[in-house]
């Protein structure tokens, strides 16, 4: 009797009969690890995100709706529309505010950037010692409170012991925060004296990113060292000093603590800068209204300053190569 014989069975090789059984085991199992690794950095970004929601992103909304509206703490919000915002253009003290705190911001902003890059250089090219680098940032462990509150008492006029010192060399007292020429140049020092160090090591970083071979090169070449600093050091440097740059200027913009501790706005609101000014109008006069929109006011300015000194600064690329 013959039996019909069918087709033998289609075979595959053992590797590839096992590729085709593992693969979409191996597709499932990476999309149930990419599953899990989301799960895991969601949890990670989860306080991160919650404190950015809470603390930052409805503050800022909150705060650009009640500048359209008057509002005191005790009575609901009054909407009045552009109200505050024409009240703040026709403001005297406002735009007042806004020259001393562009001064405070030059002055700072000026003198912090040149004495941290000098800083930061020395620290480059003459030593890289931990514990000089832990001196330099000291000042900024200390809180503004405590740093105003000991240059108030080290520059009174009648007690402070570097007017003793000045008396004592034979030049005239100086009222340091207590005349109107003195008092913002003042402040702006104390600062400084506070956030170089650590301006001053930002910097540093950067400088230790630059290869030293181009340094050796230069100085195979003749180069001097006053010369290495422009035509090396500056511009390979600009990308870390334009983002420093924008950061101190946003800092200094928001000035508020030592000019509370020291001088209180005064004299003659000779340091009424814009923040003193935002924090009289919303807990001084309850004017919640009108501060929201000098807020929303220093936080467009700020913006477009940032803009513009990215732009300017170019600090999105560098000539590291």
């Amino acid at each position: 009797m013959t039996i019909a014989s069918s087709s033998p069975p289609s075979r595959l090789p053992v590797g590839g009969a096992a590729e085709a059984h593992n693969k979409p085991r191996t597709r499932r199992t990476e999309r149930g690890e990419n599953r899990g690794d989301g799960r895991l950095a969601a949890v990670f970004i989860a306080p991160a995100l919650l404190g950015f929601v809470v603390f930052l992103l409805w503050p800022t909304l909150r705060g650009i709706y009640l500048s359209f509206t008057r509002f005191n703490l005790l009575t609901p919000a009054e909407w009045v529309g552009l109200d505050n915002y024409v009240r703040m253009v026709n403001d005297p003290i406002f735009w007042d505010s806004l020259t001393v705190t562009v001064e405070y911001v030059v002055i700072n902003i000026g003198v912090q950037t040149v004495a941290a890059l000098a800083i930061a250089v020395l620290l480059q090219r003459l030593t890289q010692s931990a514990m000089l680098r832990g001196i330099v940032l000291t000042p900024y462990l200390m809180s503004n409170v405590v740093a105003g509150l000991v240059w108030l008492w080290i520059l009174d006029t009648q007690l402070g012991i570097g007017n003793e010192i000045i008396s004592a060399v034979g030049v005239d007292r100086i009222p340091f925060l207590a005349d109107e020429t003195w008092a913002i140049p003042t402040i702006a020092l104390i600062n400084v004296w506070r956030h170089v160090g650590y301006t001053a090591l930002l910097l540093f970083a950067g400088l230790q990113a630059i290869p030293n071979d181009m340094y050796e090169a230069a100085r195979v070449d003749g180069a001097s060292e006053w010369r290495m600093f422009w035509r090396i050091t500056m511009p390979l440097l600009r990308p870390v000093l334009a983002v420093v740059l924008i950061m101190t200027v946003i800092g200094s913009f928001q000035v508020f603590d030592t000019v509370a501790v020291t001088t209180a706005g005064g004299p003659a609101n000779a340091t009424n800068v814009l923040q003193y000014y935002i924090y009289g109008s919303a807990f001084g006069r309850f004017q919640f209204g009108y501060a929201s929109a000098m807020s929303v006011a220093l936080l467009v300015v700020l913006s477009a300053i940032t803009v513009l000194q990215y732009r300017l600064t170019r600090a999105g690329r560098t000539d590291l190569g």
